[in-house]
């Protein structure tokens, strides 16, 4: 594994499931952690508390909210101040609803686009000229296969995940030359908390087995068959932190099972 020794990073959207595993990961290579999202506090203690005795850094929880543009700022400015640096920024943050489009409320719409991709908008603003003066940063924006192709229904998520990608091409060219790279990662069906409890009523409103949902309701777009893991997914994030990728930037990598490769 590479090592993120002396690095500080911060993961919007990290108290479960992909961010969660991204936080690890950065620790887990030796970084500093700040962690975000929101929840019971019991629970985020808790996870903090595992981060820092697991593996011998220090983790600090922001429970800045992502569809508030000012709260991000502070965010970074805070996770700056308390670490002395911000070296890693992964945007992680995200929500999601379905509807048709001529049903889609308003208020979903301007929601999803806030903290999917406005947060990320600020945090990165904000998190820049840090890494300008520092002359090394890493930016990681976690996107979804829908950055790449459309599905019905998801009108603001399908809208958010492109502009995320549209994002992270440009800024990846304006720092080119100020030692920071920023990626996308494109997942497609990540096996999380979140996706499993969404099986039983899957099953009950379709007539199916748990297997079924899975196989041809989920993973109907994945030739694999298979979940991409959070797992997978932090590993990838903490390569694109080392040196070795230093020279990859701009780019939307597709983790999906070949998902957009049809």
């Amino acid at each position: 594994m590479p090592s993120l020794a002396s690095k500080n990073a911060l993961v919007t959207g990290s108290t479960s499931g992909i961010g969660l595993a991204l936080a690890r990961g950065f620790a887990q290579a030796g970084a500093n952690v700040t962690i975000n999202g929101l929840g019971d506090a019991a629970p985020i203690e808790a996870e903090r508390r595992a981060i820092e005795k697991d593996f011998g850094v220090r983790c600090r929880y922001s429970p800045a909210n992502m569809a508030d543009g000012a709260a991000v700022t502070a965010m970074i400015r805070e996770a700056e101040a308390a670490f002395g640096s911000l070296d890693i920024l992964a945007n992680n943050a995200g929500i999601q609803h379905v509807d048709p489009v001529e049903d889609f409320p308003d208020d979903k719409w301007e929601a999803i686009l806030r903290i999917n991709l406005s947060a990320a908008f600020y945090a990165i603003k904000a998190a820049v000229p840090g890494m300008k003066a520092r002359h090394w940063g890493r930016i990681i924006n976690t996107a979804s296969a829908h950055a790449l192709v459309a599905s019905p229904f998801k009108s603001a998520y399908v809208a958010a995940k492109h502009g995320l990608a549209g994002l992270t091409k440009t800024v990846a060219l304006e720092v080119a030359r100020d030692g920071i790279t920023v990626n996308a990662i494109a997942p497609g069906y990540v096996w999380t908390p979140l996706v499993e409890k969404q099986i039983p009523d899957t099953m009950a409103a379709r007539g199916m087995t748990a297997e079924q949902v899975k196989h041809d309701v989920m993973l109907a777009a994945q030739p694999t068959k298979e979940f991409v893991t959070v797992d997978e997914i932090a590993a990838l994030a903490v390569f694109l932190c080392s040196e070795r990728a230093k020279q990859m930037t701009g780019g939307i990598i597709s983790v999906d099972g070949g998902w957009t490769a049809e």
